[in-house]
This record gives C-alpha cells, structure tokens and sequence, in this order.
C-alpha cells in the first residue's frame, strides 16, 4: 500500500482510496490468498488494461489449493475419527490414538 499522507501533526490522513484497497487486502487475506497472490491480484488492479482472465488464473490456482487442502482436511478427519473411535477412553495404558501413532 502507499503511504498515506500525513497531517500537519503527524497522523496519517486515510482517503477513500486507501480504505478501499486496505478491504481488498482484507478480504482477499479472509479468502485464503497469499500476501504473493494479494500482490498480484493488486498489481492487476493497478494495471489498467489487466484483463478478467488474468485474474481468473490467479483465482483459480487458488482454488486448487484450497479444494487440495479441504481434501488433506477430510482424509485428516477420516483417519483421526477412526482411531478416537477406538480409543476405549478408559484408565488401561493402551490407547488406540497413541499406538495409531507409533504405528506411523
């Protein structure tokens, strides 16, 4: 982002221009992206013939990633839900958590 401005005493003055692309960060950080795709996805906005398919590959790339790591997250699940199960939860010194990870 570029520096803002800053009053006679100092402060940073904020235009609307700033707040706008601070969202965009913002939102694009909530969705996932890296602060190296945030940039790219910013260096498109700035650029002003930039096209809809260039950012669609930056999206998409991201998509993805994320559907590879929801996948990784639901195998996690499957395994860790499976081995709870059988973990008896009782005072005896076998636990089925603690043998699935030895096991590893």
């Amino acid at each position: 982002m570029p520096d803002p401005p800053r009053s006679t005493k100092g402060y940073r003055s904020y235009d609307d221009a700033h707040v706008k692309r601070l969202k965009f960060v913002m939102r694009s950080r909530d969705l996932g992206f890296s602060l190296e795709e945030v940039r790219g996805l910013l260096g498109l906005v700035d650029d002003r013939s930039r096209t809809c398919a260039e950012v669609q590959i930056i999206a998409e790339d991201h998509l993805t990633d994320v559907q590879a790591k929801i996948a990784d997250l639901q195998r996690i699940e499957r395994v860790l839900s499976d081995t709870v199960a059988r973990c008896t939860g009782d005072a005896a010194p076998e636990c089925a958590v603690i043998d699935a990870l030895l096991d590893a």
